[in-house]
């Protein structure tokens, strides 16, 4: 199984590059996030890959980083999800929008990928609910945050901290992390940069009532 290729961009098309590895071209799927943060042709790159044999095909899939390979393997578990709806889903939601999406049981926002109506985006954040609470949940917005002189890690770093804070409160007061984990993320969503642990908890409460 071919997990990972380095090489230089031979071409690249909508849904494809083709990776030169010692004279070699793989013809890799990928999102259209992964796409474009390709450097240019000539140019050297690294992508994870996922190999997929079928009976009639071996078929390559790459990610610019573990996490969307991650996801993409999410995806693809569930029932109706194959490998180019789980790209076009990867292509609209990065790995951090996607698994607070699904947290958040936030179907309209899985929806808006190509070729995932409303029935299947209910699927997907359904089943793998209690899939992504295992993962450490980002704010919107934390992730791949630039540095300005330490101030947006630090701001970051305390709403990792406010979050993270909340979902254990509920978890003490008795809900399951997955019912804890979702409440907080739609709480945040609403709620916004700044908010904390005693406004977070009382929003993912009524959150849980209305569930």
């Amino acid at each position: 199984m071919i997990a990972k290729l380095k090489g230089l961009v031979d071409a690249v098309g909508d849904d494809w590059a083709i990776i030169d590895v010692g004279g070699v071209g793989y013809l890799v799927h990928a999102s259209s996030r992964t796409l474009g943060g390709l450097p240019s042709v000539g140019q050297a790159i690294g992508l994870h890959i996922e190999t997929v044999v079928r009976e009639d095909a071996i078929t390559l899939y790459g990610f610019g980083d573990v996490a969307e390979r991650n996801m993409f393997r999410l995806l693809t578990s569930v029932q109706g999800v194959g490998a180019k709806v789980a790209l076009a889903i990867l292509s609209v939601l990065n790995p951090n929008d996607l698994q607070n999406a699904i947290a958040a049981q936030d179907k309209t926002a899985v929806a808006r990928a190509n070729g995932v109506g409303p029935k299947l985006a209910t699927r997907i954040v359904t089943e793998l609910k209690d899939k992504v609470t295992g993962l450490v949940f980002q704010p919107k917005g934390v992730a791949g945050a630039a540095v300005a002189g330490g101030q947006t890690v630090a701001a970051a770093t305390a709403d990792e901290t406010v979050v993270a804070d909340a979902v254990s409160a509920l978890v003490n007061l008795g809900y399951r992390p997955a019912d804890a984990h979702g409440a907080v993320a739609r709480a945040y969503q609403e709620l916004g940069e700044g908010a904390t642990v005693a406004t977070l908890v009382p929003a993912a409460l009524r959150e849980l009532s209305s569930v």
